[in-house]
C-alpha cells in the first residue's frame, strides 16, 4: 500500500504516518525528516536546505525527486510507504507519477487531513512551548509563510488528485484517535 498524506504544516501527518506504518508495516517518507537529517548532519545539501528552509520556501524539485527515488527503492518499502510532506506541487505531483510507473509502483490513496488554520497555529505554538526538542520552523512567522507557500502550491496538487478519484478527506481538529480511526476506514 502506497499512500500520500496531506496537509499544512502542523495537521498532524507524522503521527499520523506513525499509526499507519505500525498497522501496515510499511515504511515513511518524509521529505522533512530527510531535509531536517541532511541539515542536522551538517551535509552540503543541509547547508543549502537549510538556508532554503529558515525562509520557509520549498526546496528544489531536483533534489526532492533523487530524495526520493533513493527511498523508495530501500528494502523498508517492499510492503508500501507514506509519503509525508510530498509531492508539493502540481509538477512534483507528475513527476512522483512518472517515477512510479517506471519502477512499475502506483498511489493507492491521497489523504488529505484538514484543519483550520487559526487553530493549528495554535497548536504549533503550543507545540513549540511545551517540547524540549523545539523544531526550527515552529514559530508563527514561518508557519504562516509555510501556509501560505502551501495554499499557493499544494492545493492543485489536490485537485490533481481528485482529478484522479484518489484524494480522500478526513477532519484533523478531532482528537489524534478519531482522525486515525477515520483513516483507517478510508483504507479497509
Amino acid at each position: 500500500m502506497n499512500l500520500i498524506l496531506f496537509g499544512p504544516p502542523g495537521a498532524g501527518k507524522g503521527t499520523q504516518a506513525k499509526i499507519l506504518i505500525d498497522k501496515f508495516n510499511i515504511a515513511q517518507i518524509s521529505t522533512g525528516e530527510m531535509l531536517r537529517e541532511e541539515v542536522n548532519s551538517n551535509t552540503v545539501l543541509g547547508k543549502a536546505a537549510k538556508s532554503i528552509m529558515d525562509k520557509g520556501d520549498l526546496i528544489s524539485d531536483e533534489i526532492i525527486m533523487s530524495m526520493i527515488e533513493k527511498r523508495i527503492t530501500k528494502k523498508d518499502c517492499k510492503n508500501g510507504f507514506i509519503l509525508d510532506g510530498f509531492p508539493r506541487t502540481l509538477k512534483q505531483a507528475k513527476h512522483l507519477d512518472e517515477l512510479l510507473k517506471k519502477i512499475n509502483l502506483k498511489i493507492n490513496e491521497v489523504i488529505e487531513i484538514s484543519v483550520d488554520e487559526d487553530l493549528l497555529l495554535k497548536r504549533i505554538i503550543n507545540r513549540a512551548s511545551e517540547s524540549k526538542n523545539i523544531r526550527d520552523d515552529d514559530n508563527s512567522e514561518i508557519l504562516k509563510n509555510r501556509i501560505i507557500v502551501y495554499k499557493k502550491d499544494t492545493l492543485p496538487v489536490l485537485e490533481y488528485y481528485k482529478d484522479l478519484n484518489k484524494l480522500k478527506t478526513v477532519d484533523g481538529m478531532q482528537a489524534i484517535e478519531k482522525v486515525s480511526e477515520d483513516i483507517l476506514k478510508l483504507l479497509t
